[in-house]
């Protein structure tokens, strides 16, 4: 963004919703109607006056949010009946008007009659399950949200969910009946001190099938507990803005405030909290482990499947949880202040009650930060692990990924590794100065990326600084799940030819950057002298696109690795070209830079490999396991058990192939950096972790094919240095 576009921005918003907070009137403040009003018309100012693409909210802007709405309440249409779809088309149109400042109706109308149809839905299931069902019938379920109409009638919806439950306790009935085949096969436990206790109980297929429906009852009752909780008015008109956000691009997001909070915890990987991970068992929200250092692991009373009955802050009212997604207690529990309180009333397994009070601190999740480990074969290599382009926006001294990613490339050379592999795989971005930072630790210096705002002339992000952390072999790590911020770091290598990019055949395909911009009035803008200032949320909204120094955007296209390597998740459809409000890819002018003289033949090191992969045969079994995967995704379910049977033998038995193709016969030989063995071995928790976390390395065959990469690069600069 130029530095003249934000302010201006800022101005016309401001000048914006000064009148649109005149207009509510200041005796409406509280009143969430007038607050709903006043988000969804700044949103608007906001999305046409500073989008680097704006759509124009028009009566066809409107359709698309009215469709995109409805399905977002009920993406499997099973809760409207097509009466509630006749009955919204007059606000078709309408929505727009909305945004432009007419009266809020099409949200209202909406999410009222879904919630009574909500209520209409969690009452069906107990019926439908409370007879059994017939496997033996010839019928299907088609479960595709995209190929699904909604139900005709009150009729039609049951019948619709009577076969979503039957393919549910089908599924149950099936595990059972496995179960019990296990059971009877099993060997006597010679170990088992209370042998009447592991004698195996025969049960008739009759009986499991009715714990299936058991099973899948409470399974329900769990679903529609937390849909209820969750799905208030107030998330329903989140739902609703971002639905409007999200039909100008798929990165642009309403973020209320606690969500805001939320966001800015993860880029950072720090927050004020009591440490202590919660995880869902049976609808009950039971703690999975604590974190080393925190609060709860120092207090000593939480302990692992201690369940979370209440939640409260400091001396206010507690909140019960019951019913409560996991992701909601966490809301609960985090907070903004050190030093803050939370009383969790917990209950033990023995059925202990007990009230626990611990003060929130600063928490650091460890697997958010860039960690590294030595592969030793043919040679020593270095692998760096970076989950994510983190920064610390409030805390200038906090953690940033280049300063680290700069300190594990130190420890690794002190080691005197003769090659790099930077894994990006699911890193979905973070921080632009950043990535731009830690580019500049493998190149001299020139441009990282290109961005171009709105009406604005392109502007190139350098590295500056002519220091060069590591000058070495280098490899790049992606998949489809690297976005945004690791596009702009393969890119540069790529285009620099710096390394060799290695992975799936294209990265995620988000080429835009977002800023968050506040809803809410500043308190000393005299544009808002008298209004009082509220917390609204804010807006991350798409204000650039960026570039490759080559000049093609990473927008749509991603980037495609020099060596592409089958991929198990490839069938799925969820890259950004698959987004039908995707922003499109386009070219501008490339940049001056230098490409990187390399002592080794990177092109050549890239197309022996491609021919290596064409005919490697664990590869090949992958790609023909990923085609009859991607088969069997667009397909009707059968309820009939034998067609079933039948189905999963074949599905489970290509999952299989994959887990074991996917596995290295021999690990590799991994281990830690000798400078993090003290940290690691400080906790339990971190060494079994850390264990763990080595494991799945040594064991992993796209790092083993990045190793065979690093040792091609190594080689041929070896035999240069020597003639």
């Amino acid at each position: 963004m130029s530095k003249n576009f934000l302010p201006i921005v800022l101005i016309l918003t401001g000048a914006s919703l000064f009148v649109a907070f005149q207009s509510q009137g200041k005796s409406e403040d509280d009143n969430p109607k007038s607050r709903y009003a006043r988000v969804l018309h700044n949103v608007g100012v906001i999305l046409e006056q500073g989008h680097y693409s704006p759509k124009k909210i028009d009566d066809n802007f409107s359709r698309i949010v009215w469709k995109k709405f409805i399905n977002q309440l009920d993406d499997d249409k099973n809760i409207f009946i097509q009466a509630d779809i006749d009955k919204f088309r007059k606000y078709e149109n309408k929505i727009d008007d909305e945004i432009h400042g007419a009266e809020l109706e099409s949200f209202y109308t909406i999410n009222e009659v879904y919630l009574k149809r909500l209520e209409e839905t969690s009452g069906l299931y107990k019926d439908i399950l409370s007879r059994p069902f017939d496997f033996t019938k010839e019928e299907n379920v088609l479960l595709d949200p995209e190929k699904l109409n909604f139900t005709k009638d009150e009729a039609d919806r049951k019948e619709a969910w009577r076969k979503r439950l039957k393919y549910l306790s089908l599924v149950r009935f099936v595990d059972l009946q496995n179960e019990r085949e296990k059971g009877a096969n099993a060997k006597p436990d010679s170990s088992q001190k209370d042998k009447t206790s592991a004698k195996f109980v025969y049960k008739a297929d009759s009986t499991l099938e009715r714990e299936a429906r058991e099973s899948v009852k409470k399974q329900l009752e769990r679903f529609f507990a937390t849909k209820k909780t969750h799905e208030t008015q107030d998330e329903n008109f989140t739902t609703f803005v971002n639905t409007i956000t999200g039909a100008m691009d798929p990165h642009t997001n309403y973020m209320p405030p606690v969500d805001k909070r939320a966001f800015d915890e993860q880029m950072s990987g720090t927050f004020f909290g009591i440490g202590a991970r919660l995880k869902e068992d049976d609808g009950k929200i039971k703690i999975a482990d604590l974190v080393s250092g925190g609060p709860a692991w120092k207090g000593g009373e939480l302990k692992v499947d201690d369940e979370i009955i209440k939640i409260g802050q400091n001396s206010a009212e507690p909140v019960d949880v019951t019913g409560y997604a996991v992701t909601d207690a966490v809301k609960l529990i985090r907070g903004a202040e050190k030093g803050s309180e939370v009383r969790l009333t917990i209950k033990r397994m023995d059925g202990i009650i007990k009230v626990i009070v611990l003060k929130r601190d600063e928490i650091k999740l460890d697997d958010t930060f860039a960690k590294s480990a030595i592969i030793n074969g043919d040679h020593k290599v270095g692998y760096i692990y970076l989950p994510e382009f983190y920064i610390n926006f409030d805390n200038p001294a906090g953690a940033k990924c280049s300063d680290d990613v700069a300190k594990e490339l130190e420890k690794l050379k002190a080691e005197h590794v003769e090659g790099i592999i930077i894994d990006l795989r699911g890193n979905g971005g973070g921080s632009l100065p950043e990535v731009v930072k830690m580019a500049g630790l493998f190149i001299e210096d020139g441009p990282i990326c290109i961005v171009k705002g709105r009406e604005e002339k392109p502007y190139q992000w350098k590295d500056k600084d002519k220091n060069i952390v590591y000058s070495g072999p280098l490899t790049v790590m992606v998949d489809e799940f690297s976005a945004s911020a690791s596009e702009i770091f393969a890119a540069a290598i790529q285009d620099y030819k710096r390394g060799v990019i290695i992975g799936s055949t294209s990265t995620y395909g988000k080429g835009t950057v977002q800023r968050s911009i506040p809803l809410n009035p500043e308190s000393d803008n005299p544009l808002f002298s008298g209004i009082k200032a509220e917390d609204l949320g804010s807006i991350k909204l798409t204000i650039q696109k960026f570039y490759r120094i080559n000049g093609g955007a990473t927008q749509l296209k991603g980037v495609t690795p020099d060596i592409i390597l089958p991929d198990g998740l490839e069938y799925l459809k969820f890259r950004e070209k698959d987004n039908p409000s995707a922003l499109p890819w386009d070219e501008i002018e490339k940049a001056d830079y230098k490409p990187w003289v390399s002592s080794s033949n990177n092109e050549l090191v890239a197309s022996n490999f491609k021919d290596e992969v064409k005919h490697n045969t664990t590869f090949s079994k992958l790609k023909s396991d990923i085609s009859l995967l991607q088969k069997y995704n667009d397909r009707d379910y059968s309820l009939n058990i034998v067609k079933y049977k039948d189905e999963q033998k074949l599905l489970q038995a290509t999952r299989r192939d994959m887990d074991s193709l996917s596995k290295l016969t021999k690990a590799m030989k991994i281990s830690n950096v000798p400078a993090d063995l003290a940290v690691i071995n400080a906790a339990k928790e971190k060494v079994k972790t850390n264990a763990d976390w080595l494991k799945r390395i040594s064991n992993d065959i796209y790092i083993d094919e990045s190793v065979k990469v690093v040792n091609s690069m190594i080689n041929q600069s070896n035999t240069v240095k020597t003639n």
